[in-house]
Formats: C-alpha cells, structure tokens, sequence
C-alpha cells in the first residue's frame, strides 16, 4: 500500500457544512463511570526500579505479564482499562498510544505487538511531545502526526490517548448534510471544548456518541461511537475508543468562558 501525505485542502464547500455534519459512524459501548475518578488519573510511577515483562505479548494473551503491562501503563497515564491480566481493546488501544508517543512503529505488522522496543521503553519512557508549550495549565493537545491525544492538568500530562482523525480519504455527504464532496481532514488550529450532546447524536453521516465538540463550524469534533483502527480513518472528528467515550467530557470545562483550550497540530499518516 502506497502511503503519501495528502494536503489539509477540501474541495467542495458542502464538506465541512453543517454542525455535526461529519459524524464518524455508528455503534456504542455500553455506560461505565470514569474509572479514572478515584486516584484523578495523577498516579505517579512507583519509586521503585520497573521490569518489564521478558517476552513479547499479543492481543488475546492473559496472565501475570498482560498484568504488568498494564499497571504500567495505567501509571504512566495511558488508559489501558483494568488491571485484570487480560489483553483486550482498552490495553490495545494503550499499546498504539504509547508506541506513537514514544516514535515506535504502528503499522499493519506488529501494531498491537508488545515488542522488545515497546518493553524497553516501558522501563524508560520518554513524555509525549508538548505540541504547545504555553497553552495553558489545562489543555487538550491532539497530535494528528501520532495519533494521541494528550490531556493535560495543573500543566501536566494527565491521560494520553490514541484516537483516529480524518481518514485524507474523498467523500461526498449526502443532501441532508448540505452535498457537497471534499476530503476526511481534521483541520489544524487553536480551538476550545465548545459544547457536549450527551448520548447518540445522529446526524447526516452516521452517529457519534457524547460528543464534545471544538470546531462547530465545521462539525468536528471528539466523541465515541466509532472503531479506532491504529490509522486515520474518520471523516474529519477525533475518534476515542470505547469505554473512554463515556466519561472523557467528564474530564473537560465545556463551554463558557474557561472552557478547555483544544490544540490540533501536525499531519495525520494518510494511507491512499
């Protein structure tokens, strides 16, 4: 597959028209509370040297290993789901946020892997880049280069996230969602949380769940509701895995005048 970078152009005015009308699919996870709230996600790693497991891990895999593997990530602000020794979405999802954070390969041969890199930078990690250094103390950082979202509070990393944008992929949107064809970006800029529709939000395209949106006018926005394959695939929204699609608004200032500053940098790795 020939991969190349696809410009942040649209033709077509009708591409990013009408609020909402970029939905990334369909289907919902079922409710949980955000499991995050009883230790504020701000869980330091313990003081103690860490020894990451010794052997490489693939999805399905269970035991004392997966375990580890999670605990580890949980504690360095990845969301890997609970520590119950079983590698399934959420630790998945953990997996290609931390290999994208710390520059390791994502790709359609070991992307959920746990390699002997991936081991070596868990009992080394680096941060994730800072994308905007003076953004404020609390700000969402969506990195399209990498595919994370980094949340931060009190000026510091608070939950990195992987998440799927704009696919640089050609559609067209239907007549309900004012015609028009152009590409599947996430577009650049300095934006806020704006606002949130709780639950399913149908519109033109699809659906999205919870949605909290940044760029209402061109209806982008983070939300669930969608896969999030390990590339860009979504018309132009943030998508976030399950489970965190249930309480990641929760974790924000939505709308007013404090609203959570949302910054979206880079180039999403398009592959046409």
């Amino acid at each position: 597959m020939r991969k190349r970078s696809v410009r942040r152009w649209l033709s077509g005015a009708g591409a990013l028209a009408a609020v909402g009308a970029l939905a990334c699919g369909q289907g919902i996870a079922s409710a949980s509370a955000n499991p995050r709230s009883a230790t504020d996600g701000s869980t330091a790693p313990q003081a103690q040297a860490y020894k990451p497991p010794s052997h490489d891990l693939y999805y399905g895999d269970t035991g004392p290993a997966v375990k580890n593997v999670q605990e580890r990530l949980n504690s360095l602000h990845y969301y890997a789901g609970p520590d119950n020794g079983v590698y399934g979405g959420d630790l998945e999802w953990a997996v290609w946020a931390f290999k994208s954070a710390e520059g390791l390969p994502v790709n359609a041969s070991t992307y959920d892997t746990i390699t002997w890199a991936f081991r070596r930078d868990l009992a080394h990690p680096k941060p994730p880049p800072v994308l905007v250094p003076n953004g404020g103390a609390e700000r969402v950082e969506i990195n399209l280069a990498r595919q994370i979202l980094v949340l931060y509070k009190h000026d510091r990393v608070h939950l990195i996230l992987r998440i799927s944008s704009g696919g640089g992929y050609y559609f067209c949107n239907p007549p309900s969602g004012g015609g028009g064809c152009g590409y599947a970006v996430t577009l650049d800029g300095n934006f806020h949380a704006d606002y949130f529709i709780p639950g399913l939000d149908i519109v033109p395209l699809g659906s999205m769940y919870n949605p909290v949106f940044f760029d209402p006018a061109a209806g982008q926005a983070m939300h669930g509701g969608d896969p999030v394959p390990w590339y860009p695939a979504s018309h132009g929204c943030v998508r976030l895995q399950e489970d965190v699609e249930n309480w990641f608004h929760t974790e924000l200032v939505v709308g007013g005048p404090h609203a959570t500053p949302v910054y979206v940098r880079g180039i999403a790795p398009y592959y046409l």
